[in-house]
């Protein structure tokens, strides 16, 4: 960790789309990088922590179309049909809509929008809050799944409705939070809507198109695997109003915000963060016709039961920000039996809080990062003060529930297989040393001796690269505990948009190609199965315990 990252850490050009040389993104779209900001270029451990210092504190239908086919052959284990029209194993073969796609953002405030909600539950209402400067427009709710290839389904669809331009974002000067506080433009009602992941296109009547992310929560998950979403991480990365957790106006990460509001839009296309990170993953998971539910980490913070009797909770491709409360949440259901997979790297690494504001409860996502020292909370509260997990003054390490530590970025290198026998990769072909290029980036985990890590715990892939001029490896691992439930980490963040390499639908793949498409789609449905049949300790084999081997000490 070099003395430039002790005032904390930017993101990389590769997480900044207008930065991208080659137009496209890493799916991060959009914080500027630079020299003196939140992550800085290099490896993590904390502000003025090296690894070492940090070891001492802790002592269309081509969606995922070919990888689709490859793997039809175990598409007949389907859970049973639900009588309830609501669950998502209900939706898995009824017709799609393929025109769900925007085809003209537009300028910015062409029209946007935000719900006062982030989730409802089946049947309940909530306020769609929308700017445009058409004279009018419609929502068209979009569900996202299977659908034989298309997708996503067409839930309902409004009449047009009146436009009206708003204003600009309010900023609160203590924070620098961006709100919109724009009033309710109309009321959704969720009957019949079935639980999942929505889209709701905003259609002006000037053909600009922006989305509005929604998740019709599931009230129960027992017996189900439960996808869990990302918002707050969506918010963090948001540079709707100027302001986000990693800069302000000028890019500068000294004018960032130190809470973000969910009462404002999201930038960009409205759900790039959801597009890229998560939506391929609740296709694959649809189209296996596994049981399943749908929750997000806010709600999971407010109120855990869905976790209660779920089979699996799978955590998708970037979701950096969690509250204590929500990690405990899951860390107690991993401990009473149930499977945890993390799709993703990064993943739990910032401690946030949730405050009111705006519209609602919890609907203030804080986070003062390097300032924590001007946090209110501390230090009279140091369980909730708002930086890394790692970090004082209440460390805890984020590899005690994912196997892995957060180190680094930005990287691009070849995903290499160590364990090709292990039950994730069957059917796949892979060989020992066998190599996917372009797997690992931007972001990477590892095994890092001396972590508090789970054991037994398995590395399944022992990836090669450099980061920042130093050599060191990406993980994928497997672990599981004695409650019966496992764990697996991929410890690359490119995991969940490998499952459309090479088809060209998020405009820039990282060069990851068909192949690779097949290999992560097939580890991915042997690993979402699994976890689908209930403790994996109980009916896999269990890890082989590699640590030692591959880093001379565990």
């Amino acid at each position: 960790m070099s003395p430039q990252q002790e005032q904390p850490q930017p993101r990389p050009p590769e997480h900044a789309g207008a930065a991208d040389p080659h137009g496209g993104r890493d799916g991060h779209g959009g914080q500027a990088g630079g020299s003196g900001g939140d992550r800085g270029h290099g490896r993590a451990g904390g502000p003025g922590l090296g690894r070492r210092g940090f070891l001492g504190v802790c002592a269309g239908a081509t969606v995922l179309g070919t990888a689709v086919a490859a793997c039809d052959h175990a598409a007949d284990r389907r859970a049973p049909r639900s009588a309830d029209s609501t669950r998502p194993e209900a939706e898995r073969d009824r017709p799609g809509a393929r025109d769900w796609r925007i085809a003209s953002p537009g300028p910015p405030d062409a029209v946007a929008g935000y719900t006062d909600r982030v989730s409802v539950a089946p049947g309940q209402e909530c306020g769609l809050h929308v700017s445009t400067t058409a004279s009018s427009f419609r929502v068209s709710a979009f569900r996202v799944g299977w659908y034989g290839g298309a997708c996503a389904r067409l839930v309902w669809r409004s009449e047009p409705v009146r436009g009206r331009r708003r204003p600009a974002a309010r900023v609160l000067a203590a924070t620098r939070t961006a709100r919109a506080d724009w009033p309710r433009t109309l009321t959704l009602g969720t009957r019949g809507w079935p639980e999942g992941a929505y889209l709701l296109r905003l259609d002006a009547d000037d053909g600009h198109q922006r989305y509005v992310p929604l998740v019709v929560r599931s009230t129960h998950g027992a017996g189900r695997t439960v996808l869990l979403h990302a918002p707050a991480t969506w918010q963090a990365y948001n540079r709707w109003g100027g302001h986000s957790l990693y800069a302000g106006p000028t890019g500068a990460y000294g004018t960032r915000s130190l809470a973000v509001s969910f009462d404002r839009p999201y930038d960009a296309d409205g759900a790039e963060k959801f597009l890229v990170y998560e939506w391929a993953a609740v296709v694959l998971a649809e189209r296996l016709g596994i049981p399943l539910a749908y929750t997000t980490g806010p709600d999971v913070h407010h109120d855990p039961g869905v976790l209660r009797g779920a089979t699996a909770v799978v955590c998708l491709g970037h979701d950096e920000y969690w509250t204590p409360e929500q990690r405990r949440s899951v860390a107690e259901a991993r401990d009473s039996g149930t499977n945890v997979a993390f799709l993703g790297a990064n993943t739990c690494f910032r401690r946030v809080r949730l405050e009111d504001g705006g519209t609602g409860d919890g609907r203030t996502v804080v986070c003062y990062k390097s300032a924590y020292r001007t946090d209110p909370c501390y230090p009279s509260r140091p369980t909730q003060v708002t930086t890394d997990f790692r970090q004082a003054p209440a460390a805890d390490p984020e590899s005690s529930l994912t196997g892995v530590l957060y180190e680094g970025y930005p990287v691009d290198a070849p995903y290499v297989v160590h364990a090709a026998g292990h039950w994730l990769h069957e059917g796949t072909g892979a060989r020992p040393g066998e190599s996917f290029a372009h797997l690992v980036g931007v972001e990477y985990d590892r095994v890092t001796p001396g972590a508090p890590t789970p054991g037994p715990l398995e590395i399944t892939a022992h990836s090669p690269l450099v980061c920042a001029g130093a050599r060191s490896h990406s993980d994928s691992a497997y672990y599981t505990v004695p409650g019966g439930a496992g764990v697996f980490a991929t410890g690359t963040m490119r995991w969940v948009e490998a499952l459309l390499a090479g088809t060209g639908e998020l405009g820039r793949d990282h060069g990851m190609d068909a192949r690779t498409r097949a290999f992560v789609t097939r580890t991915t449905e042997n690993l979402l199965r699994a976890f689908a049949e209930g403790p994996a300790a109980r009916h896999r084999p269990a890890p082989r315990p590699n640590t030692r081997e591959l880093y001379g000490r565990a």
